[in-house]
């Protein structure tokens, strides 16, 4: 019998609360107010109290979110900065967009994030700060890592577009480092219904400056401190995102009740599979259940035959990708990186999924006629 499983079912959050986010949609529409205003400045508050840091500056996307740290803290043409080689592009495309250079760390094969010890031979006079990825929802091996900016003077700078509930030595992903960009892609944890971003801090300077730069560069109406962009969160997002807030670590323990089921069902249906491995300081938030599998064509092909849908994150890593041809990388450059690039398959996972029993049963069913 086969299932008929997608990879991902965002419309499945709205049925959940629709109630609440209708109530949230014509709070706003009714206020005549949508940009910068009361509930923004409400989402700002409560995601700053959630993360456990000072600050949060709500921003139109995570691409800009890293971005606007970055220029910020004065990183530009001809500085570098230290980014894993197996990450999604916008980690590197960030660094881009400052004029700044991407140099790449690879990761640790085990947990798909960057390996601390290799970063160190990695930094030159040039470096500015440190780009972490808390990839898939599991963060990175944050101590070290901090220990090494701190020994040579660098910001670090938490990739958390996946880690939203998820926590390192029991302190929440956005509190880690100097700063953290968040994404709310309507896939993530914390997902709202189109573009949105953010950025924490307990850094009061840096939070004035991403305020400043994220709307024209002021402040205060047609002053102008500095060159700004347009990168702002709006009502209707962060209303939305006040609602899916109160329920986000609900669903996250609703993620790792189906992390566990996959751990105990894969082991004994795949044993050729590797499985993540979570190390005894991680708390992931399990935005992707990531396997991997040295057939990763075939194996993703029979499960589509069960009707399992899946999704590679990522097909191609970034050093290999068109847009960085100048920097001259070629395949072999990040052995580690390209070879999860070719085995990694994301199952599916989202939390309302834990909910439908005859799903999981028949998904078990498919694990077992390989």
């Amino acid at each position: 019998m086969n299932c008929n499983i997608p990879f991902m079912d965002l419309k499945s959050a709205y049925v959940e609360l629709k109630g609440e986010l209708d109530a949230a949609y014509y709070r706003v529409l009714t206020s005549g107010w949508y940009i910068m205003g009361a509930e923004l400045e409400a989402f700002e508050a409560e995601f700053a109290a959630y993360c456990g840091v000072r600050h949060c500056v709500g921003v139109a996307n995570g691409l800009e979110a890293l971005t606007l740290v970055l220029r910020a803290w004065g990183v530009g043409p001809g500085d570098e900065v230290i980014v894993p080689s197996n990450t999604y592009i916008a980690t590197w495309l960030a660094v881009t967009h400052v004029g700044a250079i991407p140099v790449p760390v690879e990761p640790y094969e085990d947990t798909c994030n960057i390996n601390p010890a290799l970063i160190e031979a990695s930094i030159t006079k040039r470096t500015k700060a440190i780009l972490p990825v808390h990839l898939y929802g599991q963060t990175a091996e944050m101590d070290p890592i901090c220990g090494i900016a701190c020994r040579h003077g660098l910001k670090v700078l938490e990739d958390a577009a996946q880690a939203h509930g998820a926590s390192y030595k029991g302190k929440l992903a956005g509190s880690l480092g100097d700063a953290a960009g968040f994404s709310f892609y309507p896939g993530k944890n914390l997902g709202a219904f189109g573009d949105g971003g953010a950025v924490t801090t307990n850094d009061p300077e840096l939070a004035y400056k991403i305020r400043c730069l994220r709307n024209y560069g002021s402040r205060e109406k047609y002053v102008n401190e500095t060159t700004g962009f347009n990168s702002r969160l709006d009502e209707l997002q962060a209303a939305f995102l006040r609602v899916k807030l109160r329920y986000l670590d609900d669903w996250n323990e609703k993620r790792r009740k189906l992390a566990a089921w996959y751990l105990k069902n894969l082991t004994v249906s795949f044993p050729e599979l590797i499985l993540p491995k979570v190390p005894a300081w991680a708390e992931p938030c399990w935005h992707l259940f990531a396997v991997r599998h040295a057939d990763r064509d075939a194996f993703q092909a029979m499960l589509t035959r069960h009707g399992v849908g899946t999704l590679i994150h990522y097909p191609t890593p970034p050093h290999l990708q068109k847009a960085y041809a100048e920097l001259k990388y070629s395949a072999g450059s990040f052995p580690v990186a390209e070879k999860l690039a070719s085995q990694i398959l994301s199952l599916p996972m989202w939390p309302q999924l834990t909910e439908d029993v005859l799903a999981l049963s028949v998904l078990a069913r498919s694990f077992k006629q390989k």
